[in-house]
């Protein structure tokens, strides 16, 4: 079993089955990583309805580039690769997104002492600027580095850093709100 409770070399059977057009061996891939793909495309977009649209995207285009699939990393980093790739191409097709990347001053939102209280680590993550929330997913859950950031965003390594401290700043703010009752 690897960390995400998959039998890896079960996976690994279907994979290479897949890799010959065997449609229900990619069903099966899908019905495994789906749920984790998802949560990734939400996380990146705060959009429930395109995060769906570009979770089928990825796996379309992960079915497509199949072939290529080599096993130096499992599968499932490949497949999330991929689906970071495909909304990152969406997010660079968005002109207020590489406004909001580039922009250290933007405004904080601000929140109702009621919500504070009842936000949870997701909620906090979508309340951030588009810019903010993507580089601290990308970074901190994902585990890309400054340069790679740097490099899919189109950004300097020195924005992907400011981004990610404005980020952990009011994640800070939001959740020592909601863990001791301050404002």
């Amino acid at each position: 079993m690897d960390d995400s409770g998959h039998d890896a070399g079960a996976e690994e059977g279907l994979v290479l089955r897949a890799q010959q057009n065997d449609y229900r061996a990619y069903e099966a891939l899908y019905r495994l990583h789906v749920g984790r793909i998802h949560a990734l495309c939400i996380r990146l977009l705060c959009d429930r309805d395109m995060a769906e649209d570009l979770t089928q995207e990825a796996f379309v285009l992960a079915w497509r580039k199949l072939g290529s699939f080599r096993g130096d990393s499992a599968f499932g980093s490949w497949l999330y690769r991929i689906a970071t790739n495909v909304v990152l191409s969406y997010l660079h097709k968005q002109k207020h997104f590489m406004q909001a990347v580039d922009n250290d001053d933007l405004p904080e939102r601000g929140m109702e002492e009621d919500n504070a209280l009842n936000m949870s680590l997701e909620e906090s993550i979508a309340e951030l600027s588009n810019g903010a929330r993507i580089v601290f997913v990308l970074y901190s859950i994902e585990g890309y580095t400054h340069e790679e950031i740097g490099k899919e965003l189109g950004i300097a390594v020195g924005s992907s850093k400011a981004q990610l401290h404005r980020a952990r700043q009011l994640l800070k703010r939001h959740l020592g709100a909601e863990g001791d009752g301050r404002e």
